[in-house]
């Protein structure tokens, strides 16, 4: 297929979005930027992030977004005694027949909310993910398929809050797009006083169903990414785990470890999905930057020196981008 076919094809396809974006932006203001990474996530078939102090419509968020598409939706909120079977589900024994049957946990569902996922020990964080990696369940002796589509969009507290758990490295790596949301400009701040203020509901009126979103996501696969451009996806993840080598020889000693190979696929896929979004059949090195601070911010990890001067994943990043050759 040529270009100017797929870029007619991604805009009949992408229009829906529009309607979902702006049925979203009745409830939710200002944070465009989330709602747009929430999109990419989702056309992307991706897991979402979503770190901020409480109070800044994280939940408000993931659950208006679900709630404008006709699918199944599940809130879990994460608390200390959680335990993995609330989650995935558990066999339960019936005394009359002697059989033991299996009852599916909230996991079994399009969009699953896990609200501040990082106050709960590791072990109820892990029984996630098998369902995001293999979009499978084990229960019992048995492994069930999850429904399509699947998404976990997972919001957590700053770590320096009371009663948080650090989330393991192996499960942050499994999340597309860590999203870090900040407070709302005091214009958004009077609108949200203004529509929130009163407890009139408002109510959402999109069309869109799942069929909608997994057809769009077979468009999204087929955006065209030139060999300039995975060629300089390549070299932004290498740049973090080789600094050196790319001119960055100061960043060298805050980098521990660099992102993984998931990184350079997530960032292909989350730049076609951000150009899908955008109406465009081919990724642009504008895409890349738009969405590469969200894909590679919780990659990469920090040495105890970095700590020590205060320089956050969000700084090196930045670096790595102003420095790698753009085609």
């Amino acid at each position: 297929m040529d270009i100017t076919t797929l870029n007619k094809q991604v805009q009949q396809e992408s229009l829906f979005l529009q309607d979902l974006r702006r049925e979203v932006g009745k409830v939710i203001v200002g944070q465009d930027a989330l709602v747009e990474k929430m999109m990419v996530a989702l056309l992307a078939d991706g897991h979402i992030l979503i770190e901020g102090v409480p109070g800044l419509a994280k939940t408000l968020a993931v659950k208006t977004l679900a709630q404008a598409i006709h699918a199944k939706f599940q809130r879990i909120q994460f608390t200390p005694d959680l335990l993995p079977a609330d989650i995935t589900g558990t066999v339960i024994f019936n005394p009359k027949d002697g059989q033991f049957y299996p009852k599916s946990g909230p996991v079994f569902s399009n969009f699953v909310l896990a609200d501040e996922i990082n106050r709960s020990p590791a072990k109820v964080q892990s029984a996630l993910l098998e369902a995001m990696q293999e979009r499978q369940v084990t229960i019992g002796d048995k492994t069930y398929r999850l429904p399509e589509p699947f998404m976990v969009m997972a919001t957590q507290n700053p770590v320096e809050q009371e009663g948080t758990y650090p989330l393991p490295e192996a499960q942050v790596d499994r999340f597309m797009l860590k999203v870090l949301v900040t407070y709302p400009t005091k214009e958004e701040e009077k609108i949200i006083l203004e529509r929130m203020a009163s407890h009139q509901k408002i109510e959402l009126n999109t069309q869109v169903t799942p069929e909608m979103i997994i057809k769009a996501r077979h468009v999204t696969d087929t955006i065209y990414v030139d060999d300039k451009i995975k060629n300089y996806i390549v070299n932004l993840v290498f740049a973090t785990r080789d600094p050196k080598a790319a001119g960055l020889e100061k960043l060298a000693s805050f980098i521990a470890y660099g992102a993984s190979p998931r990184a350079t696929i997530f960032l292909t896929q989350a730049a076609k999905a951000y150009a899908f979004l955008n109406g465009r059949g081919y990724v642009t090195p504008e895409d890349i930057k738009a969405i590469g601070t969200d894909v590679l911010r919780h990659r990469v990890l920090l040495s105890y020196e970095a700590e020590a001067e205060n320089i956050s994943s969000d700084q090196i990043v930045k670096q790595i981008f102003d420095t790698v050759d753009v085609p």
